[in-house]
C-alpha cells in the first residue's frame, strides 16, 4: 500500500514517500496545535496524493506535550483511499494505545545507542531492543522499525556502522528505516549503511538537513536501493533530545527532485507546496523547504510574470 513503480537507470522497484512532518515536524515546534488542526494537516497531506502519513506518536505527554491527544488527531483524520497512516510508538503500552486507533501500521522507533535510548525513552538499548521485539511478535499490523542516530549520536558522536547492522539484524521486521537524527551523515556513508543492512528486505532513511546533506544522502540511498524514504511538509522538524538537530528533508523538495530526474512519485507538488504556505501561515514565520518558496519548474511561471519579474530586475 503506498507505493508508486519507479525506474533508476535499469532497476524497477517501489518507492514510498512517507510525510512524518504531524508527528517529527510539530513535535519540537514553540506551540502545542491543537489536535483538530494537526488532523487537518494530515487530511491535507492525503489530499495531496502523499502515500504515506505519520500522524501521531503514542508517547507521554509530559516528555513530548506537542504530541498530545494522539487519538484525537486520529479521529479527525478522513481517510482517503491510497493513503497509508502510521503512529510512532517506543513500547507495547504505545502499540496498545495505537492499535485501539484505526491507524494502518506501527512505526517502532529504538536508537542505536545507550545514551540516545535513555534520554528518548528512558530505556537501556537492551531493553529497548526487547520492547521492539515485543511488538514485531504481537502486531497485527505492518510495522516498521526505525533506528534513530544510526549515523551519529548528540551525547556519543560517531556510530560505528558495524553496530547498526547487528542491531537491525536482532530485529526480524519487515521494513527499516536508518534515521540520520542529528544530520550528520554523508552520501558515502548513506549509502554504504543502506547496501549493508538490505540483505532482501526493504530499507529506507530518514534524513534530516542540518548540515544541508540531506537531499545529497537521499540521492545516495535510492541509488543504493533504498525504496522508503521519511520526509516532512516545508521541512519542519526536529527532536527534543537531539540538541541543534533542525529540519527533516521537506516533502516538496524531495519530490522536486525526483520527478524532476524522471522518477514519478505519484504527488501533487503544487499541492503540497500549498500545503507550506498554509502552514507558514499557522506557524507564523518561514519555513526551512526551499520549493514552496521559490516555487516549482519556472515553466509554471506565466510568460507575462516572468516578464515583470525580468523587467523588476532591469
Amino acid at each position: 500500500m503506498g507505493s508508486n513503480r519507479i525506474v533508476l537507470g535499469t532497476v524497477s522497484r517501489g518507492l514510498t514517500i512517507c510525510d512524518v512532518g504531524p508527528r517529527d515536524g510539530l513535535q519540537n515546534e514553540p506551540e502545542t496545535l491543537a489536535p483538530a488542526t494537526r488532523s487537518e494537516l494530515v487530511n491535507r497531506l492525503a489530499a495531496a496524493g502523499v502515500p504515506r502519513i505519520e500522524a501521531v506518536s503514542f508517547v507521554r505527554t509530559d516528555r513530548v506535550p506537542r504530541m498530545a491527544g494522539a487519538e484525537e488527531v486520529v479521529a479527525g483524520v478522513e481517510r482517503r483511499e491510497g493513503t497509508e497512516y502510521a503512529g510512532l510508538v517506543l513500547n507495547l503500552k504505545g502499540y496498545e494505545r495505537l492499535r485501539e486507533t484505526e491507524l494502518d501500521r506501527v512505526d517502532c522507533t529504538l536508537a542505536a545507542t545507550e545514551s540516545f535510548n535513555q534520554r528518548n525513552g528512558n530505556m537501556s538499548l537492551d531493553q529497548a531492543v526487547t520492547q521492539a521485539q515485543a511488538i514485531l511478535g504481537v502486531s497485527e499490523l505492518p510495522v516498521t522499525a526505525t533506528v534513530s542516530v544510526a549515523f551519529g549520536c548528540p551525547f556519543e558522536g560517531r556510530v560505528d556502522p558495524g553496530r547498526v547492522v547487528e542491531l537491525c539484524a536482532q530485529l526480524d521486521a519487515p521494513e527499516l528505516v536508518l534515521a540520520d537524527t542529528i544530520g550528520v551523515a554523508t552520501p558515502r556513508l548513506v549509502g554504504e549503511l543502506v547496501r549493508r543492512v538490505a540483505n532482501g528486505r526493504p530499507v529506507g532513511v530518514h534524513l534530516h538537513n542540518t548540515r544541508s546533506t540531506g537531499y545529497a544522502n537521499a540521492v545516495a540511498a535510492l541509488e543504493a536501493g533504498a525504496t522508503v524514504f521519511d520526509t516532512s511538509i516545508g521541512g519542519l522538524g526536529g527532536c527534543p533530545y537531539a540538541p541543534r538537530a533542525t529540519g527533516n528533508i521537506a516533502t516538496e523538495d524531495l519530490v522536486y527532485l525526483l520527478e524532476g530526474d524522471g522518477i514519478d512519485t505519484g504527488i501533487d507538488l503544487d499541492a503540497l507546496v500549498s500545503v507550506s504556505e498554509w502552514l507558514e501561515g499557522l506557524l507564523g514565520r518561514p519555513l526551512e523547504g526551499q520549493v514552496y518558496r521559490a516555487g516549482p519548474f519556472p515553466s509554471r511561471t506565466t510568460p507575462e510574470a516572468a516578464s515583470a519579474s525580468i523587467s523588476s530586475a532591469e
